[in-house]
């Protein structure tokens, strides 16, 4: 009797052993999802509110975060994303053909020209304009601030006008900072194309940002030089082409 019973309780079978370890697939996939969401959503900085909320809604949609919902749709919703992508790329790329072909009939032959997730960015370093440590345009600025606004007129889309300094420090009565600098610097040229130049006053802004958005580091005069800047952003607007 007891042997038999011993023959049986071997002859059990067992259950395999739980991975306890499936969770953390289940989580690296959702931090995967994440993470393409916030590159993607990175591109549509300059967009508007309404278009980032549709974006959002597609992309969630797409990646069944917020529920279910047939293949077909979520199909459907990522490809309005993905249009939408190429959609900005492609105004960016005519844009950027528009403002470098009006610089060139303006003569502005000293000016950089940059495509970036911004928009087109049209750069002057501030030596074309101002004097060191000043705000009032040069004499020789003049005929250059009429190519600009040549430049402004031609292209009608949104433009903000952005004041750069390098690092190193400006203190006196009217600049206490490079804050007040690159400001002043910034509002300088926004006044002379509306007032002056009767740009529309709409379409123009102004901000200065000091020493804290190089586009070198400050370890050489030539890299100083090239912080030292006004940039003329032309925001993309997907609406406007």
């Amino acid at each position: 009797m007891a042997a038999r019973f011993k023959r049986r309780r071997l002859a059990v079978r067992r259950d395999p052993p739980i991975d306890t370890n499936r969770w953390q697939l289940v989580y690296t996939g959702f931090i995967l999802i994440m993470l393409c969401f916030f590159v993607l959503l990175t591109s549509f900085v300059s967009l508007e509110p309404a278009k980032i909320t549709r974006f959002v809604n597609s992309f969630s949609s797409a990646v069944n975060v917020l529920g279910g919902g047939s293949s077909v749709e979520q199909g459907r919703m990522l490809s309005d994303v993905q249009v939408e992508l190429m959609a900005r790329e492609d105004v960016l790329a005519r844009l950027f053909e528009q403002v470098r072909q009006a610089s060139r009939s303006a003569g502005l032959t000293e000016a950089r020209l940059q495509r970036t997730p911004r928009g087109v960015v049209l750069t002057l370093e501030d030596k074309l304009l101002f004097d060191t440590g000043k705000a009032g345009f040069t004499a020789a600025a003049y005929p250059r601030m009429a190519q600009i606004a040549e430049l402004v007129r031609t292209i009608e889309v949104p433009v903000e006008i952005e004041g750069h300094t390098d690092d190193r420090p400006i203190r006196t009565l009217r600049f206490p900072s490079n804050w007040e600098l690159s400001t002043a610097r910034a509002v300088t040229v926004l006044r002379y194309l509306t007032e002056t130049r009767g740009v529309d006053r709409q379409r123009l802004s102004a901000v200065g940002y000091g020493q804290f958005r190089p586009v070198a580091p400050n370890d050489s005069e030539a890299h100083r030089a090239m912080n030292r800047r006004v940039d003329l952003v032309f925001r993309v607007d997907v609406e406007e082409f």
